[in-house]
């Protein structure tokens, strides 16, 4: 018993020993102090996109490592503070401040750091390129990482009434918050160039007249006020419910949008008006696109459409209830990103009303492409509507008849369009049905050019839908 004892108060002694010396070690040489040792980043530019001064970011990631197998100590971490413009922030590691010392990375590891940027404005209407370093200084050594971002200057709008005739200008963009009123009686015009950037749920709602002057060199931009990317350099633009909408009511009248486009919305455009003798809404050479409902809805107007793109939504791309619709040279897909669509493309029927009147809908699509994902246009016969399909190109089956004039059933337009790739291109590709299958005389004068400039009766044979086929280049052809 004793001998056992003896042998193992001496494994004991051995074991406790030998930790100890492990224990010193560890103590003494835990930290590394050798100037070669020091950090490797993940990046060496945390660039921003356009940001919109006096408004925060999203938050930017970086990696920062230790290669070595000793700890390392980082004596400070801090933003060099090169511009008075510039205020950049950051979180380490889970800890949020400005400046931070002795922070510590374990042996062959990592730590994340989060940086956001809030700029002051600067005093241009052009976004101004700021710059600043992100410093850290190990063992006596100072290394940086580049902090971009490009400032933009915004005149804000806050729930604002717009009560008398007024321009907005191309200067610099209106970010709009909540909604902006356009009294009865009052006419708003959008200079060529306007950008409307809105915030999240923020609208128009319009009972006087809105004047949209775009033009192909300079189009006017109705989007969310996320400037930055969603992924790589996929465009916020692909995300619909970012704002709410423009809405048009009565008794609106004489609206006329030109190079229009307007992307990213909750309930996409609405017009009301009660008054089908007047065109309440003139729609030339405009995108309406990606819609968390609907492109464009209208209940008993006069709407024209000429050269336009509906495209992306949730629910119908378009709706018309009731009314007056004259659409000529547009595009009618839906590819929405974030489900399937049930609803058909193109929604579209008369009106009863509570004291048992109908308003009845008449409407003409001429040398359109309704195409996509779901049915072309709502199910039934359309022998007792007022409605009319000349020079079409559909994705059903079926055949000519009154209200099916010349149109290309069963139709593929091979539009350049990859869902996959988040690549929504409604141009045509080379083999596309649609080229050459309009009649020019159903091309009003206003249609002629796309709103690319591209000139729809140069070769006599006009395309099917809002765009001029141009060839495109292709890897088997090189």
């Amino acid at each position: 018993m004793k001998m056992m004892l003896k042998r193992y108060s001496l494994w004991t002694a051995l074991v406790l020993m030998a930790l100890t010396v492990l224990l010193g070690s560890c103590i003494e040489d835990g930290f590394t102090t050798s100037s070669s040792d020091v950090l490797a980043f993940n990046t060496d530019t945390v660039a921003f996109d356009t940001v919109i001064t006096l408004q925060g970011t999203a938050t930017k990631q970086m990696v920062v490592y230790n290669r070595s197998k000793k700890q390392i100590n980082i004596s400070s971490i801090k933003v060099a503070g090169l511009s008075s413009k510039g205020h950049f922030h950051l979180n380490v590691d889970g800890i949020r401040g400005d400046e931070f010392q002795n922070v510590e990375i374990r042996g062959n590891d990592s730590i994340y750091i989060f940086i956001e940027a809030n700029l002051d404005e600067m005093e241009q209407n052009e976004p101004t390129l700021l710059e600043d370093r992100l410093e850290f200084v190990t063992n006596g050594m100072t290394q940086s990482v580049l902090l971009s971002a490009w400032g933009q200057d915004v005149v804000r709008i806050n729930g604002d009434t717009i009560s008398r005739s007024t321009h907005f200008t191309g200067d610099k963009p209106y970010l709009i918050y909540d909604t902006m009123f356009v009294s009865q009686g009052v006419t708003l015009t959008l200079d060529p160039g306007t950008t409307l950037l809105f915030h999240d749920k923020a609208a128009i709602r319009c009972a006087g007249r809105m004047l949209a002057n775009g033009t192909v060199q300079e189009p006017i931009y109705f989007r969310g006020d996320r400037l930055d990317r969603v992924v790589g350099s996929t465009s916020f633009d692909i995300m619909s419910g970012q704002w709410g909408g423009v809405i048009f009511t009565p008794p609106t009248m004489g609206n006329v949008l030109k190079h229009v486009i307007m992307k990213g919305s909750t309930i996409g455009m609405h017009c009301t008006a009660y008054d089908t003798t007047r065109c309440a809404l003139k729609l030339v050479n405009c995108v309406l696109s990606n819609s968390a409902s609907t492109c464009l809805a209208t209940a008993m107007c006069y709407v024209q459409a000429i050269g336009t793109e509906f495209s992306d939504a949730a629910e119908e791309v378009v709706y018309f209830a009731g009314g007056k619709v004259m659409a000529s040279q547009c595009t009618f897909a839906n590819y929405y990103l974030f489900k399937i669509p049930t609803l058909p493309i193109v929604n579209i029927f008369d009106v009863k009303f509570d004291n048992g009147t109908i308003g009845k809908i008449r409407a003409y699509f001429d040398n359109c492409i309704i195409h996509g994902l779901t049915s072309d246009i709502n199910e039934g016969v359309l022998n007792d509507y007022d409605v009319y399909l000349r020079y079409c190109l559909l994705k059903s089956e079926g055949h000519d008849d009154d209200h099916f004039i010349n149109c290309v059933w069963d139709g593929d337009p091979l539009f350049l369009t990859i869902r996959d790739d988040y690549l929504f291109d409604y141009r045509l590709d080379n083999e596309s049905e649609a080229i050459g299958k309009g009649n020019p005389a159903l091309c009003p004068p206003e249609a002629r050019y796309d709103r690319y400039g591209k000139d729809r009766l140069a070769t006599g044979a006009v395309d099917l839908g809002a765009y001029v086929w141009e060839y495109v280049p292709h890897d088997e052809d090189q």
